[in-house]
């Protein structure tokens, strides 16, 4: 496949304006991408780019105060899936909130096996797919998983990317796991994480949007870490498949997007139960509250 590669100048550059750029970016079909001292790498298949899309990427980019350049070219041939599994990723390493010696949760390629012992660990093959454990979103839900009773639950993992969150799930005693994403290359690696971490039923991964929840049976919990935008248009899908007094965790926003979010969940009849933060990332627990007005 024939890829361009996409040098884009953040002014002025920070880690989080390059994490929202590598964001949405990815809405339209950017597959990789690899941070500069100015910017952001962005690869996309040439047959996928769209020179009006990312000029709105540009012109409408959500933080006002940052501008965006960018230059396109023909990027080398390579096996870019190969060139990312050769690398690898440095092993994730979430301490036990209660001081003890042995790790909460690691997360570790293939590559890396000397890691120290964990309550949970969580063997990933990232190919490019998102979710390794090194973005503060997928800690934050991380964590709030491990503090969730799951035993026999049934689990909706909404935009899974490597399967991370579905693995933990199970890990944490949950009986099924219905997992979705929009991107095939996310669904197969998914699919091979879950038998890196000898997971061999009671998931189900499926290629497609949140439309694929209809008909769906509900369930106990939903998990969704996708962008702020996104999570706003699929709520009203997202509350028709949660039990009554089921919970559901959002993640993939600035802390900054909390009003909108919590307003948008409450007109769909979820109670916040806790709000979470790393840096300026945030999480949110929910309850389908079923004497507030849920009409679903």
């Amino acid at each position: 496949m024939k890829y361009f590669e996409v040098s884009c100048e953040i002014r002025p550059f920070s880690e989080d304006a390059a994490d929202v750029l590598s964001a949405q970016l990815a809405e339209i079909g950017f597959e990789s991408f690899s941070q500069t001292e100015s910017g952001l790498l962005a690869y996309i298949q040439q047959s996928a780019w769209n020179e009006d899309e990312m000029q709105q990427v540009v012109r409408n980019f959500c933080l006002p105060e940052v501008e965006i350049r960018y230059t396109k070219a023909e990027a080398p041939d390579e096996d870019w899936n190969q060139v990312w599994e050769e690398e690898g990723f440095q092993p994730i390493i979430i301490p036990s909130e209660e001081g003890q010696e042995e790790a909460l949760i690691v997360v570790h390629d293939v590559k890396h096996t000397n890691v120290p012992p964990a309550k949970y660990d969580i063997v990933i093959t990232p190919r490019l797919a998102f979710g390794t454990g090194s973005h503060e979103t997928t800690r934050l839900i991380l964590r709030t998983l491990a503090r969730l009773d799951l035993k026999g639950k049934d689990v909706i993992d909404a935009g899974t990317g490597t399967g991370i969150l579905a693995i933990m799930a199970i890990k944490r005693g949950a009986s099924y796991v219905f997992a979705y994403d929009i991107d095939e290359w996310s669904v197969e690696n998914a699919k091979d994480n879950l038998l890196l971490n000898r997971i061999y039923k009671n998931v189900n991964v499926e290629v497609g949007d949140s439309s694929v929840l209809e008909g769906q049976p509900k369930a106990d919990l939903l998990i969704a870490n996708i962008n702020r935008n996104i999570l706003l248009q699929d709520l009203p899908r997202f509350a028709k498949v949660v039990k009554d007094k089921g919970k559901m965790i959002l993640s993939g926003f600035y802390r900054q997007d909390i009003p909108a979010l919590t307003e948008a969940a409450a007109q769909q009849g979820f109670a916040l139960q806790r709000t979470e933060n790393e840096g300026d990332w945030a999480m949110l627990l929910f309850e389908a509250d079923a004497l507030g007005g849920r009409n679903v």
